[in-house]
């Protein structure tokens, strides 16, 4: 079995090549003329019970002496979908991380690990304490200004105590995310998303005010792993 890891703080994502996990069902498969990949995606909590061993991996929890760089894995696994110039911005649940090129080759990139207020994991914990479902955040034009995650959540907390909507609260925090990531990015015209939030149509619906984005989903990190 051939299996490619990207082990993330809340989430992790595995492909099989040729092979199935049989524990575990795959969201998708693809397949080219020579091989099938299986696309699986499992909390990471829940790794060290599948005893699996990978041909490579990155992430923050790989726990293997298999470990490639995250930045090399979004340079490699974006390459068969983005323009010659481009800027692929990987946004998930511990840190935010893009690169960019002019030409097709490699021109820059910066890696924030360092502030809560661009992650995912923050927002997960937000849902949870206000009770609330993705479907239920839809873009708002305010935004709360979150340099700082702890003033977000205060600002949060104030703008319900007075009245309003946890979810309308939870819009503008999450429209604050979008327009930091997209001045780390430096600003781009045009950005490759990367990471779970793909899939919260919030935030791109916010990130969409400010550049014309192009969904990558949440394997590419993994992708970029696959040496075949």
């Amino acid at each position: 079995m051939t299996l490619y890891l990207d082990a993330g703080t809340t989430y992790s994502k595995i492909i099989g090549v040729n092979e199935d996990i049989p524990s575990l069902k795959p969201v998708c498969s693809k397949h080219n003329n020579i091989n099938e990949y299986n696309y699986y995606i499992i909390e990471s909590k829940d790794l060290k019970s599948l005893n699996l061993k990978y041909k490579s991996a990155c992430g923050h929890m790989t726990g293997s002496e298999i470990h490639e760089n995250e930045i090399i894995a979004l340079a490699k696994g974006s390459q068969k979908y983005i323009d010659s110039n481009a800027t692929i911005l990987d946004l998930g649940s511990r840190d935010a991380k893009w690169i960019s090129f002019k030409d097709g080759k490699f021109h820059d990139m910066d890696w924030n690990s360092a502030c809560a207020s661009s992650t995912g994991a923050t927002v997960e914990m937000l849902l949870k304490f206000y009770d609330l479902k993705p479907k239920e955040l839809c873009y708002n034009p305010e935004k709360f200004n979150i340099t700082c995650g702890i003033f977000g959540l205060e600002k949060i907390m104030d703008s319900i105590s007075k009245g309003e909507k946890s979810s309308v609260a939870v819009s503008k925090f999450i429209h604050g995310i979008a327009y930091n990531a997209w001045n780390f990015a430096k600003k781009p015209d045009k950005l490759y998303l990367s990471g779970g939030f793909c899939e919260n149509k919030c935030l791109v619906d916010s990130l969409n005010n400010y550049c014309e984005v192009v969904l990558l989903g949440r394997f590419i990190l993994c992708e970029g792993l696959i040496d075949e």
